[in-house]
């Protein structure tokens, strides 16, 4: 389907209402899972701190009677700069887990990254669309058995492939822990954590054997940067995993100015934690970023009613970002740049639901 074949949700007028009815369809046990973060939860808190701490400088008296919000990620075309996150368990929120997501992706016009802790299988992922969609790996086998991974993905047609580097060992999420919840394992079939071993070696042969883009997610630190843009990696992903592995974590939009300056275009940036508004979008976009993830707004979405209040969300994100990019005085992605942005002092405290400070005051509107 394209986006002309868009099934839309329109009972949902505000993201406000798509989040409320997540709340209400999701049990607790699901809800925690989607929200929580790891320990005191502080990295998640600091995603949106840092996003709330930056306010808009305008520039006025501009045509903004034609703003185009598009743009090009990995050579494909996206109708608003946005790739939906991978999220592991998918199913367990949306019975048709990383398809259906897929299938918004390819309706919405934006890409979707497949989880490989999420079901169904890679390659009936890739066959739910013929979008382009990035497949995303955590490694339980050798550097044989992520190359045998890796071909599955080139063969079932995916446009990138993507590592994910910040899960060495399993974090404390205390919501879960206190439902007694067994987390995931990351031991492999042999009882091996190869996650924890993992190290750039794994990223050498990929590039070396592979002719796929190779997306590295989960890259804070500056000196990991330049290592993997001297590994030739095609897409840094600047991500702290929501919040959901080191606490006490920065906050990662106040990371990117210095991974764009570092970058200076020899790779694309990917980025998220904490974006849930198309203003934040916005923002990582005039930092630096060329594409955002977003995925606990993906998973309330799918939640609030599948793949059609997904569609919805994207929707009611591009009017946003429009109409934000109209308001700042721009009419492309290309004309945002770092002076748009200054440091301001936040009006409220910063959490997981605080770009949704009306959310008490809509209905939710349960299927």
């Amino acid at each position: 389907m394209t986006q002309n074949d868009k099934v839309e949700d329109k009972r949902f007028a505000t993201l406000h209402e798509l989040v409320a009815t997540a709340r209400h369809n999701l049990d607790q046990t699901t809800w925690d899972y989607v929200i929580g973060g790891s320990d005191s939860e502080t990295t998640v808190r600091r995603n949106r701190s840092a996003i709330d701490s930056l306010g808009w400088v305008p520039r006025v008296l501009k045509d903004v009677s034609r703003v185009d919000p598009s743009t090009y990620f990995l050579d494909s075309k996206l109708s608003i700069p946005v790739l939906l996150a991978p999220i592991g368990s998918l199913q367990v929120i949306e019975e048709g887990g990383g398809a259906s997501a897929a299938k918004a992706a390819a309706e919405s016009g934006v890409m979707s990254i497949a989880s490989s802790v999420c079901e169904p299988s890679l390659e009936s992922i890739a066959a739910a669309s013929d979008a382009p969609k990035i497949y995303q790996l955590y490694v339980r086998g050798n550097d044989n058995w992520v190359a045998n991974m890796v071909e599955r993905a080139i063969a079932a047609g995916y446009k990138g492939f993507c590592l994910t580097v910040d899960t060495a060992v399993v974090s404390r999420r205390e919501r879960d822990i206190a439902k007694r919840v067994i987390p995931t394992s990351q031991q492999s079939s042999e009882g091996i954590n190869y996650q924890a071993s993992l190290s750039w070696t794994t990223v050498e042969m990929i590039k070396a054997k592979f002719d796929i883009p190779l997306i590295i997610k989960g890259l804070a630190h500056i000196d990991d940067v330049q290592r993997a843009l001297d590994c030739g990696v095609d897409v840094i992903y600047v991500s702290n995993h929501g919040g959901r592995q080191l606490d006490q974590g920065v906050g990662t939009i106040a990371l990117l100015p210095e991974i764009a300056t570092l970058v200076d275009g020899r790779a694309a940036i990917a980025i998220d934690g904490g974006f849930y508004r198309g203003n934040d979008i916005v923002k990582a976009i005039a930092l630096g970023a060329d594409a955002v993830g977003i995925g606990r707004l993906e998973a309330w979405s799918l939640a609030a009613g599948g793949v059609p209040a997904l569609n919805r969300c994207l929707s009611l994100l591009s009017q946003e970002i429009k109409r934000s990019m109209a308001l700042l005085g721009v009419t492309s992605l290309d004309q945002l740049n770092p002076t748009y942005i200054r440091e301001t002092q936040r009006v409220s405290d910063s959490n997981i639901l605080s770009a949704f400070p009306l959310i008490d005051d809509y209905p939710t509107l349960s299927h």
